[in-house]
């Protein structure tokens, strides 16, 4: 039993988790020992829940709500997308050192990329609805694709400036009040839903895209359902679009292999057991 990898995802509540459906049809498929389970750990709790964890021989972690920004003092190091990001989705071992890895950004340009096949982000303007936790991921994945610009639109002005300002080294990063989200699309070649705006049981997201391009690319994060409005109606435009759910499952990927050793493959067995 030397060889059994155990890891797991850390959250609270943790039960909604889709990453043990996952990472486990991942072990299974590549034929490797090893599990990988739901761990609920209350924020008060984390770093002794973290430590016990360790104790009992676990390999590494995911990290979910609201754990991804708390757990940072307890990393040994950080990578510098995780530094730059703000927070921690994956934490893995390198000579006894526990490493925190942000993937999040790294699974929305690879959801872009495997729907949209060799879509080049390069000079394009981008508009980025949301400036919370996920928002900071995809600013930071578009900023290094080399977008020309990217402007946030949050329902609160003084959140998205402070994000803004948080990425200016990085590239053109510009803010609109919510209340223009409609009128900026004018010129641009990207829109991205980063919010839950528009998810199930969440509120609608009311944006008209009759100012935007029909050769623009719509992304929405949400992917319940999988074709949100937003993507209906860029749909009805003409737009790109691309569906939420191969960002999580993209971002899973890189996290599996500091594990596992192993870079798994998206397939659509596994789109549809998540989906299901």
């Amino acid at each position: 039993m030397s060889d059994f990898i155990k890891a797991g995802v850390i959250g609270h509540p943790i039960g909604h988790s889709k990453s043990p459906l996952i990472h486990n049809y991942w072990i299974r498929k590549y034929g490797l020992e090893g599990s990988y389970e739901a761990l609920d750990i209350e924020p008060q709790h984390l770093e002794q829940g973290l430590q016990r964890l360790i104790d009992q021989g676990y390999s590494g972690f995911n990290l979910t709500v609201p754990h991804k920004e708390f757990v940072i003092p307890f990393c040994d190091g950080l990578e510098e997308t995780a530094h730059i990001i703000g927070a921690v989705n994956t934490l893995y071992f390198d000579q006894g050192q526990m490493i925190g890895a942000n993937t999040d950004a790294f699974g929305f340009i690879q959801n872009i990329k495997m729907q949209q096949r060799e879509y080049n982000f390069s000079g394009k303007r981008a508009v980025v609805i949301g400036a919370g936790g996920a928002a900071r991921a995809v600013i930071y994945g578009l900023l290094k694709e080399d977008v020309a610009e990217v402007i946030i639109c949050n329902r609160t002005l003084e959140k998205a400036q402070k994000l803004a300002d948080d990425f200016k080294d990085l590239g053109i990063v510009k803010t609109a009040a919510w209340d223009e989200r409609s009128e900026i699309l004018t010129g641009v070649d990207i829109v991205v839903n980063s919010s839950s705006l528009g998810m199930s049981g969440q509120p609608a997201l009311d944006i008209n895209l009759q100012a935007l391009s029909p050769e623009a690319l719509v992304c929405d994060i949400v992917y319940a359902p999988l074709y949100t409005d937003l993507l209906k109606q860029a749909q009805d435009k003409g737009c790109l679009i691309v569906t939420g759910i191969g960002m999580l499952l993209h971002q899973a990927r890189p996290a599996f292999e500091y594990w596992f050793g192993v870079l798994p493959d998206v397939d659509q067995s596994i789109e549809n057991l998540v989906l299901e």
